[in-house]
C-alpha cells in the first residue's frame, strides 16, 4: 500500500494539490494510524493532512474517489460446517468446469489467469489488474495515444500469453469451455481498458494541463477565444505568483546582505579563523518605483485586460507602483487595483475609460499636466499600447520629457514588429525615446518583459 500512496500523491499533484515531501510523510503516518479497512476514514485522514484550502479539499476528494474506485476486498465469511463446505466445493465453478471438460484438459492444468477467469472471482481479478498495473508502471501514462500500449503491458503482466496457449488447447479438446474462457477474456480486456482510462485521468492531468498552458502561453492575446479567457486569466495569475515568489527571495537577501569573507576571516583571526563573528556587506539599491501607462482602447482592450491583471500583482511585488489607463483621456487606476479583486478592478477600469478611440497625444497631455511630478530618476515607466493614435497628434515631445525625467522608459507593444510604422502607427517615432521596446503579443512575452523589469530592482 505504500506504493499505492505514492501513486496517489502523484495523482493529487496532477489534480492541482501541492503535496510536499513533509506533507506526504505526515499523510503516511496518519494512514498508518487509521488503516485501510474503512475508506471513509482513510479519505478524511488524507484530506485533513494534505488539503490546505477548500478548493484543494474538493480536488483531493474527487481524486481520492477516482483513485480508490476499485471494489473493496470482500469481508471474510464465517467458517461453515464441514457438510456445507463439502456442498460448496461440489458446486464450485471449478467443479463445474471439470464436468464440462470431461476427459479433456482439467482446470488444474490451466494457467493461473485462466483459472481465475473461469472462477469469476471479481475481487481476485481486480487485485490482479491492480498488481499488473503497478508492474506495467501505469502511473507513467501521459497521453491518450498510450492507452493501447499500457493495456497490452498490463495484459502481458497478467499472463496473456499463457492464456492464449490454454485457449488453443481448449478449442480442440473442450470447445464449450474455450468459449467461456474467450468471453471472460473479452470482459478482462474491457476491465483493463477502464483501468487504463482511469490511470489516464489520474496521472496525465498534470501533463495535459502543462501542454495546454504552453499552448496558451504562446497564443496571441488579441486572438484568444471567448472560451479560453478564463483559462488565460488563470495562467496570468500563475505568472503573477511566480513573479511574487522570485522577488521575495532577493528581498530577504538584500535585507541581510552577503557574507564578507575577508572581513569575517580578519575579525576572527584570534580564534584561528573560526567564524564566531560574521561580517556582512550590503549593496545599495535604489528604492524601486514603477509607473505603468496602459492603453485600454478598443483595438487592444483584450490584451490590456491581461496586462492590468499582471500589473495588479506588481502592487504586491514592488512597494511603489502607480498605474494609469487611457483611451482618449487618461486616469489613475492605482487605488482601483489595490482595493479590489482583479476581476472587479478590470470591470471598473474598462467601464470608466475602456473600449474608446485611442488618442495618445491627448492622454500624454493629461499625464504631463497632472502626474509629471510623480517621475523621479528612480522611476521605470512602462507603456503598453499599439501606438496607433488615429492620425492625431502623437505628442512625442511629451514622451521625450517623460524619458528624460525617469530612469528608463519601456514600451510593450502587442502588435507584431512588421506592423510598426504602417498606417496610423507612431511606434518608430515613440521608440526613439524609449530605453527598451519589446513585442508582447503572447503571455510568455509579457511574462519575460515584466520579469526583466522586476529583476532590475533585485
Amino acid at each position: 500500500m505504500r506504493e499505492n500512496l505514492h501513486r496517489f500523491f502523484r495523482a493529487a499533484r496532477g489534480a492541482g494539490v501541492h503535496v510536499s515531501p513533509a506533507e506526504s510523510i505526515d499523510a503516511m503516518r496518519a494512514v498508518k494510524q487509521v488503516g485501510f479497512s474503512d475508506r471513509a476514514i482513510l479519505r478524511d485522514a488524507l484530506l485533513l493532512t494534505l488539503a490546505k484550502s477548500q478548493d484543494e479539499k474538493l480536488a483531493l476528494g474527487d481524486c481520492f474517489d477516482l483513485f480508490f474506485s476499485q471494489p473493496e476486498p470482500r469481508q471474510d465469511q464465517p467458517e461453515a460446517s464441514s457438510d456445507d463446505a463439502s456442498q460448496d466445493l461440489d458446486q464450485s465453478p471449478s467443479s463445474d468446469a471439470a464436468s464440462e471438460a470431461g476427459e479433456g484438459q482439467r482446470p488444474q492444468e490451466l494457467g493461473a489467469l485462466a483459472q481465475m477467469l473461469l472462477s469469476q472471482d471479481r475481487n481476485a481479478i481486480a487485485a490482479a489488474i491492480a498488481s499488473a498495473s503497478g508492474a506495467a508502471s501505469l502511473s507513467d501514462i501521459r497521453y491518450s495515444t498510450q492507452r493501447g500500449i499500457f493495456s497490452s503491458r498490463i495484459l502481458d503482466a497478467m499472463g496473456l500469453q499463457r492464456l492464449r496457449d490454454d485457449l488453443d488447447q481448449l478449442t480442440s479438446t473442450n470447445p464449450s469451455l474455450a468459449e467461456r474462457l474467450r468471453a471472460a477474456l473479452d470482459a478482462l480486456r474491457e476491465a483493463v481498458r477502464d483501468t487504463v482510462s482511469q490511470g489516464l485521468a489520474l496521472y496525465a492531468r498534470e501533463e495535459a494541463e502543462s501542454l495546454r498552458n504552453e499552448i496558451l502561453r504562446n497564443a496571441p492575446l488579441a486572438r484568444i477565444e471567448r472560451r479560453q479567457v478564463a483559462e488565460m486569466r488563470a495562467l496570468i495569475r500563475q505568472i503573477a505568483r511566480r513573479l511574487r515568489e522570485r522577488s521575495s527571495k532577493p528581498r530577504k537577501r538584500q535585507r541581510r546582505g552577503h557574507l564578507d569573507v575577508r572581513r569575517t576571516l580578519r575579525r576572527n583571526a584570534a580564534w584561528g579563523g573560526v567564524p564566531f563573528l560574521t561580517a556582512w556587506k550590503r549593496k545599495h539599491r535604489d528604492r524601486p518605483k514603477i509607473v505603468a501607462l496602459c492603453d485600454v482602447s478598443g483595438s487592444v482592450a483584450q490584451v490590456s485586460d491581461f496586462f492590468l491583471l499582471l500589473i495588479h500583482s506588481l502592487h504586491e511585488v514592488v512597494d511603489d507602483v502607480r498605474s494609469f489607463a487611457f483611451s482618449s483621456h487618461l486616469i489613475e487606476v492605482s487605488e482601483i487595483l489595490e482595493n479590489n479583486s482583479p476581476e472587479e478592478a478590470m470591470a471598473e477600469i474598462m467601464s470608466k475609460v475602456g473600449f474608446g478611440s485611442s488618442d495618445y497625444g491627448s492622454s500624454l497631455v493629461d499625464f504631463e499636466k497632472d502626474f509629471m511630478s510623480t517621475l523621479t530618476p528612480q522611476t521605470t515607466v512602462i507603456v503598453l499600447g499599439d501606438a496607433r493614435s488615429n492620425n492625431l497628434d502623437p505628442r512625442a515631445d511629451i514622451l521625450r520629457r517623460i524619458s528624460e525625467r525617469s530612469k528608463r522608459l519601456v514600451w510593450l507593444n502587442p502588435e507584431g514588429r512588421l506592423a510598426w510604422g504602417f498606417g496610423d502607427s507612431e511606434m518608430p517615432r515613440y521608440a526613439t525615446f524609449c530605453s527598451v521596446v519589446r513585442q508582447c503579443a503572447t503571455a510568455q512575452q509579457l511574462e519575460r518583459a515584466v520579469s526583466d523589469i522586476v529583476a532590475t530592482y533585485q
